[in-house]
């Protein structure tokens, strides 16, 4: 998926969610005046503030319910996966091969794993390939121990990557795994 076309659904996605909060508190906070109309001896034309005519109440639902699938849009469905795929499918998204094995789950993950060691430079490669050669789980001191980075620079690297959402660290003992995503 296009990376430009997921950033405007979400900026689409974010200017329907406040237009429909600004909608909503406004016919909330003046409802129209409803007009009453009272003849025995002739017409009187009295004002009721504080009630909702029919077309308030539309205006109220459809406003409500822009804002929350505007909302559920940008807190669930609109979130980037790392695989450049979005959270939610779509009529658009082409359906993924199903793995009959995790022999195959294992190489369409590395197919993938292989496509963003490719985008990546520098210490970010290496670190990543380092642990793309482990099977995608590798000790944290492993890494610095299989390359020639301080474990400063290799600590760095791997939040640079993890804020990419590449890798993920998990705490096991003493130290770190981290995990390719």
């Amino acid at each position: 998926m296009d990376v430009r076309a997921l950033h405007r659904k979400q900026l689409f996605a974010a200017v329907v969610f406040v237009a429909a909060i600004i909608v909503l508190a406004v016919q909330l906070i003046t409802p129209s005046p409803v007009m009453v109309s009272v003849g025995e001896n002739g017409t009187k034309v009295a004002e009721l503030g504080g009630y909702f005519r029919y077309s308030d109440v539309g205006v109220i639902t459809v406003a409500a319910t822009l804002l929350g699938a505007s909302g559920t849009y940008l807190l669930v469905g609109g979130r980037a996966r790392p695989d450049g795929g979005t959270a939610t499918g779509t009529a658009a998204d082409t359906p993924e091969p199903v793995p009959e094995s995790s022999d195959e789950l294992l190489e369409m993950r590395r197919e993938e794993w292989d496509e963003t060691a490719d985008q990546l430079v520098n210490n970010e490669r290496q670190i990543y390939e380092v642990v793309l050669d482990a099977d995608g789980v590798l000790a944290q001191n492993e890494i610095v121990e299989q390359t020639d980075l301080s474990k400063a620079t290799v600590s760095r690297t791997l939040d640079n990557l993890e804020s990419k959402n590449l890798v993920e660290r998990k705490r096991r003992g003493m130290g770190n795994v981290v995990m390719l995503l």
